[in-house]
This record gives C-alpha cells, sequence and structure tokens, in this order.
C-alpha cells in the first residue's frame, strides 16, 4: 500500500496554524491542548474535502483523541499518526500535515512532532487500517524523505513527494 491511496490530496496540510510556542512540554494540560488543537485542524481538513458529513467532525475528533489516550501516536523521529475507525467513513482516508516549529505530542522519544500523517479508517476494515499503519511507518522510516518531506512548502509539493516515494 502506497499513502497515496489513502492520503486525500486536497486535505493534505502545508503548514498548521496551531502552534505550540512558549508551551512547557512538561505541562501535560498544555500539550493535551495543542495536540487536540492539531487533531482538530487535521480532522477539519478532511471535512473540508469531502470525506465525511459536517455533522460528523466532532464525533471523529472525539474518536482520535480517545484513541490518543490509549497511548501516544507520536512515533518518535518527528513523526507522528493520529488515527481512529470511525462509522462516518466508507474507506480509508487519511491528511499529511506539517508543523514548521514543530510540536509538543508525548512522542515516545520526547521530541516536538512536525509531520503528522492522521487516519480515519471504516470500523469495519481493520486490516486496510493497518496496512495503512504499515506503510506510513515503513515511508517515514527513510529520514532523508522524511527531510525532504520537511522542506515542502506547498501541497503540491508534498503530493509530488507523496506519488515519487519508494513502494513496497
Amino acid at each position: 500500500m502506497r499513502l497515496t491511496n489513502f492520503i486525500v490530496r486536497d486535505a493534505i496540510i502545508p503548514a498548521l496554524t496551531t502552534t505550540g510556542k512558549d508551551i512547557n512540554p512538561l505541562d501535560t494540560s498544555a500539550v493535551a491542548g495543542v495536540k487536540e488543537r492539531a487533531i482538530r485542524e487535521m480532522v477539519a481538513s478532511l471535512g473540508t474535502a469531502g470525506c465525511f458529513r459536517d455533522g460528523d467532525l466532532e464525533d471523529i475528533c472525539r474518536a482520535v483523541l480517545r484513541r490518543e489516550q490509549l497511548g501516544t501516536t507520536g512515533i518518535g523521529k518527528t513523526i507522528a499518526i493520529p488515527h481512529s475507525r470511525h462509522p462516518s467513513v466508507e474507506r480509508l482516508v487519511g491528511t499529511l500535515a506539517l508543523s514548521r516549529e514543530g510540536l509538543p505530542f508525548e512522542s515516545l522519544d520526547g521530541e516536538p512532532v512536525f509531520v503528522f500523517i492522521l487516519l480515519v479508517s471504516p470500523q469495519d476494515r481493520p486490516g486496510d487500517h493497518l496496512r495503512a499503519l504499515e506503510a506510513v511507518v515503513r515511508t517515514m522510516r527513510n529520514e532523508d524523505y522524511v527531510r525532504q518531506l520537511r522542506a515542502c512548502t506547498t501541497r503540491d509539493e508534498i503530493w509530488n513527494l507523496l506519488e515519487n516515494a519508494p513502494g513496497w
């Protein structure tokens, strides 16, 4: 599976408006607020791209945030993969968002996150969900690729890089 199989081009966010400036990474309440704002921004982007009904936005945000409470999706090396399954989507959808300054996200390595890939999949397709997570991890394991991705400034640049990502 390739990232372009599920990332919605029109939902890509080249620069999140959510910031973590002046946030103490040890202040769990402040970090939780940053995480929630970033997740809401990404879910809203998928909604604007027509991936689900506007009325489902809040419920999808809650589902992703509930998953985040089980354990951070900040996998380290500047990457986070917030995700959830939800009945409002008929197929796996995702977005990629970049943070220019990095956000505190309780990552496993304690470092800020610069690259976010948010996934929402149907509840009845756990295999697609797992394959997508695997594809993200495999692609983002390449530090040179992540560096190139972080250097992108437009949706088109990001999409072109995604299209040319090595396939496995």
